[in-house]
C-alpha cells in the first residue's frame, strides 16, 4: 500500500482542485490520500464526488493542516478524521481563515516597503478561490523575478517566520488545538517539526509536552527534513511512543514535491483509523476503505 497523508488543493494553497488532486493521486498509484488543506474542510465535497467516479480503488482521508503558535513560533499540525461540524473547532478554523486576508495585505505592504512591486490584486489572482496564504505571495515573488522558486521565498530575507516581510495571524494554542481535535474525534500529527529552512525547528522538549497533552504522532518523512533530522525525529517518536508518518506535502505545481514522494507505513495508517471516531476514511468506487 502507498499512503500519502499530507496534500493541499485549491481550497487552500495547492494548484490542483480537490477533484484533480483525487484523480492525480489515483494516477500516481496511491492507495490512500489525505486532503489536508490549511484550516479548512471546504474541499471535502468535491474530492468525495471525484472519488466516487474513479474506476481505480483509492481511499480518501479527510483532514486539515491547522496553524498554531507557541512562544512566538508558528507551527502546523495535521488533524485527521475529525468531525468537521464540531462547533468549537469549526469556529476556531473560521477565525484563522478570516485573518488570512488582513495578514496577506500586511505582508504585501512590508514587501512594498522593501521595494518589491507586489500588489494585493496580483496575490488575489494567484489565490483564486483558495484560502490566501504565504505560498500565494511567494508565487507572486516568483512571477516578479524576485526569487527563482516558491521555496526560495521562505527565508529570513522574505516570508519565513520572523522574516522581513512576515506578519502574524490569528493562530491556535497547540494544546488547545489538540484538545479541540480530540473532542471532534480526530487524530493529531505534528507537521514537519524539523524543517529548518522554514524557520525555527520545534524543540524536542516542546514535542514531549505536546505528546503528554495527547499528540498522536510526528510527521518524520518529509521533503524538508534531512536524513539526519528524520533519524533524530524517528528516535524521539520511539522514546515518546508517538506514531511516525511520512507524506509529500503536495501543493501541485507550486512546489517541487510529487504525490507519494514520502509515504506512511500501512500499520501506522491503520492505527490512525482505529483511533479516529469523528469520521471514517472514504472508499472510492474501487472498493472498501484501506486499513
Amino acid at each position: 500500500m502507498r499512503i500519502d497523508l499530507h496534500t493541499h488543493s485549491t481550497a487552500s494553497d495547492g494548484t490542483d482542485t480537490p477533484a484533480e488532486l483525487v484523480r492525480n493521486a489515483a494516477a500516481a498509484g496511491l492507495d490512500v490520500v489525505a486532503l489536508t488543506d490549511h484550516d479548512t474542510t471546504r474541499g471535502y465535497a468535491e474530492a468525495k464526488k471525484a472519488l466516487s467516479e474513479l474506476s481505480k480503488g483509492l481511499t480518501l482521508v479527510t483532514g486539515a493542516e491547522l496553524s498554531f503558535k507557541l512562544n512566538g513560533m508558528g507551527l502546523h499540525m495535521l488533524a485527521y478524521l475529525f468531525d468537521p461540524e464540531e462547533p468549537e473547532l469549526a469556529r476556531e478554523c473560521e477565525l484563522v481563515r478570516d485573518d488570512r486576508v488582513p495578514r496577506a495585505k500586511a505582508m504585501i505592504e512590508k514587501l512594498q516597503g522593501l521595494g518589491v512591486p507586489v500588489t494585493w490584486e496580483q496575490v488575489a489572482r494567484i489565490a483564486g478561490d483558495g484560502s490566501v496564504g504565504r505560498p500565494h505571495i511567494a508565487e507572486a515573488l516568483v512571477e516578479l523575478g524576485v526569487v527563482p522558486t516558491v521555496s526560495d521565498a521562505f527565508t529570513a530575507e522574505w516570508l519565513a517566520d520572523g522574516g522581513r516581510a512576515y506578519a502574524d495571524k490569528h493562530e491556535l494554542d497547540p494544546f488547545d488545538a489538540i484538545r479541540l481535535v480530540k473532542a471532534a474525534g480526530g487524530v493529531t500529527v505534528l507537521a514537519h517539526p524539523g524543517a529548518s529552512k522554514r524557520g525555527k525547528v520545534v524543540p524536542e522538549s516542546v514535542i514531549a509536552d505536546l505528546g503528554a497533552a495527547g499528540l498522536d504522532g510526528i510527521e518524520v518523512d518529509h521533503m524538508d527534513h534531512t536524513p539526519e533530522t528524520r533519524a533524530r525525529l524517528r528516535a524521539l517518536a520511539g522514546d515518546l511512543d508517538l506514531l511516525v508518518t511520512g507524506s509529500s506535502d503536495y501543493h501541485g505545481t507550486r512546489k517541487t514535491c510529487v504525490l507519494g514522494e514520502f509515504t506512511t507505513d500501512p500499520e501506522i495508517y491503520g492505527e490512525i483509523t482505529r483511533r479516529a471516531t469523528g469520521a471514517f476514511p472514504v472508499p472510492g468506487a474501487g472498493g472498501r476503505p484501506a486499513a
